[in-house]
């Protein structure tokens, strides 16, 4: 398993918060793979000796050199007004720049295949099966209707670190007014354009639990991805909603007696969780 590793990206004290939690969840399911966490410059020493007593290897990657014109069309003001969320809330530390720093897990050599989550995943069984699939492998963005299944989410996917297609990547990423709608998630869905499709329960995305009730089966989910508002914000606009994974979240981070994942209840079509 040492050519394998899991990574992610901390780019915040918020985002450590989260990774510290993601690396718990990881160890909780026996995997022998590396687990490394990029990160910025801008994360706190306390922040990454957290991180290492989880069991991290730490691997400082800062922001691209990408030009100033790029900058400034992805900043988060400029960003959020081209481009507004309309189907949830980002919160306040969500840094859109930073997101394309996690394209430096290509310069990551020393591993053939990596899978990469974002810090605001959970790992609920044993995901070492993914090592196993081609890049760019990733699951589709589904969370309001089926017909979402031709989009990739960026939150869980599989590579093969080189560096020439790192290269290649950042030719490719600051061409003349490129503008990358979701940043590094309409990127890679741009640069591969023949993703492989991960299974959806590979990257559980948590509205589906309002949205799409149906579609939830605790028994099938390997990782549940909290995209928009973050399971460690206090009062965010959807914690009604959201409890039952919000509580689940919550036990890995006060290591509180771990339910039985299988045995949850499942949302319902008629129930009050939408």
């Amino acid at each position: 398993m040492t050519r394998y590793a899991f990574v992610t990206l901390v780019t915040n004290t918020d985002y450590a918060l989260g990774a510290t939690v993601l690396l718990r969840s990881l160890k909780r399911t026996g995997t022998a793979a590396d687990l490394v966490v990029l990160h910025t410059g801008g994360v706190s020493s306390a922040d990454l000796e957290t991180l290492q007593r989880e069991g991290a290897k730490l691997v400082q990657a800062e922001l691209l050199p990408t030009s100033d014109a790029f900058n400034e069309r992805h900043a988060r003001a400029k960003l959020h007004g081209a481009a507004p969320f309309t189907k949830g809330r980002k919160p306040g530390f969500h840094t859109p720049l930073d997101n394309f720093a996690k394209l430096r897990l290509w310069q990551l050599t020393q591993y053939e295949t990596v899978v990469f989550l974002d810090a605001d995943t959970l790992v609920l069984r044993s995901i070492d099966r993914l090592f196993n699939y081609p890049e760019f492998s990733a699951a589709p963005n589904v969370y309001e209707g089926l017909s979402d299944f031709h989009r990739l989410n960026s939150g869980v996917f599989v590579a093969k670190p080189s560096s020439m297609t790192f290269d290649a990547m950042l030719s490719r990423l600051d061409e003349p007014d490129a503008f990358w709608r979701r940043t590094d998630q309409t990127f890679l869905e741009t640069y591969f354009p023949d993703w492989q499709g991960l299974p959806v329960f590979d990257n559980m995305l948590q509205y589906v639990w309002f949205n799409m009730p149906d579609l939830w089966n605790w028994k099938a989910i390997s990782v549940l991805h909290f995209q928009y508002e973050k399971p460690w914000e206090v009062d965010h606009p959807k914690v009604d909603r959201l409890k039952p994974l919000i509580d689940l979240w919550q036990a890995f981070r006060t290591r509180a007696a771990i339910p039985d994942i299988d045995t949850l209840p499942n949302p319902s079509s008629n129930s009050t969780a939408q």
